[in-house]
């Protein structure tokens, strides 16, 4: 019989308190988390733990995920990753690299299903894993662990690791037992691990990401000037903004839109951050069809980056360009206007 499981996660602020679950059933989850991370990494850690949580099983595995950056990651982006030496076809670093190396291997010789699914869409099992991750990231803002759950029968502890960016060992626990081991952890995992991937349907972030990301890509330290990683952070985010799992929520937008908010749409009209928000809770039918093409990412300040980028979909393309700002430490779109492209 087919083992069917729900995988999710969950950031507050993006990065943030962060969260991972997976669900089963009542007698079969597992949740865990960080003080801080992404939406993109927590997605991936969950399908990573529930993958070994299930190694010793013969039966068939199938996730239900509703990121599609995870989902593309594994059975479209991964092979070729590989073939390259873990880099993308532009010649970078893939991001979140480790975990997707983690991935890979919890992979082999496994028969694994994903199917995607549409967040916050009254599904049942991804309700349930949704709930448990972001109960996870709340956890963590308050400062406690949050209670890890059964897990699968049979299955030995895997945890999920004080740093996002350094997966599970294979063999238990993977956090340093002393606070000098977390901070080596830390520091280690701090080198730039490369941009947001250039594949449409980011994150995770998101994978994030980022997009569905990576260490350094993710900590959005409050520094003096803005690094390669915040660029890579603040794509992955602008990416985010185009999947229905984000502009969905208004939870999400809100963290990532600046109180000073405006657009001015393609069509000549100007939208508030209130009109915005009040439109979240429409359906976009368009948006699973929407891509993103970077076409430049430019500094402006210590805490200012400008995105020039072009929307494809079935109705055309449109350039856009989208002002994000640095505030409290974290990444918000403070303006954005698109034009459409004869």
């Amino acid at each position: 019989m087919t083992i069917i499981a729900a995988a999710d996660g969950s950031a507050l602020g993006n990065p943030g308190p962060a969260g991972w679950a997976w669900y089963i059933d009542e007698s079969r989850w597992r949740c865990g988390g960080w003080t801080r991370g992404t939406n993109n990494q927590g997605e991936l850690t969950a399908v990573l733990d529930l993958l070994r949580q299930t190694a010793h099983s013969p039966e068939p595995l199938h996730i239900l995920c509703d990121s599609q950056y995870v989902i593309n990651s594994v059975t479209k982006w991964m092979a070729g990753w590989k073939r390259k030496g873990w880099k993308k076809a532009d010649g970078k670093p893939v991001l979140n690299v480790e975990v997707m190396k983690a991935l890979d291997e919890a992979m082999r010789g496994r028969e694994v299903t994903f199917e995607w699914v549409k967040g916050h869409a009254g599904h049942e099992l991804n309700e349930k894993a949704d709930v448990l991750a972001n109960g996870a990231a709340k956890a963590w803002a308050s400062r406690r662990e949050p209670e890890a759950g059964p897990g699968f029968p049979g299955a030995r502890s895997v945890g999920a690791g004080d740093d996002p960016a350094v997966p599970p060992a294979a063999d238990g626990d993977a956090r340093p037992a002393t606070a000098a081991g977390r901070r080596a952890a830390t520091t280690a995992s701090a080198a730039p691990e490369g941009p947001a991937d250039a594949q449409p349907e980011l994150f995770t972030l998101a994978d994030p990401v980022s997009p569905t990301a990576s260490s350094t890509a993710t900590a959005q330290s409050a520094s003096s000037a803005p690094s390669p990683s915040d660029v890579d952070l603040v794509v992955e985010l602008e990416r985010s903004l185009l999947t229905d799992t984000v502009r969905g929520d208004r939870r999400r937008l809100e963290a990532l839109l600046d109180p000073s908010w405006s657009h001015v749409c393609a069509r000549g009209e100007v939208w508030s951050r209130g009109d915005r928000l009040a439109a979240s809770g429409r359906p976009d039918r368009a948006s699973a069809e929407r891509t993103m093409e970077v076409i430049e990412a430019r500094e402006l300040g210590s805490d200012t980056i400008l995105l020039v980028w072009r929307e494809r979909s079935r109705d055309g393309s449109i350039l856009r360009s989208s002002v994000w700002v640095r505030s409290r430490g974290s990444w918000r779109q403070t303006f954005q206007q698109g034009t459409t492209e004869a």
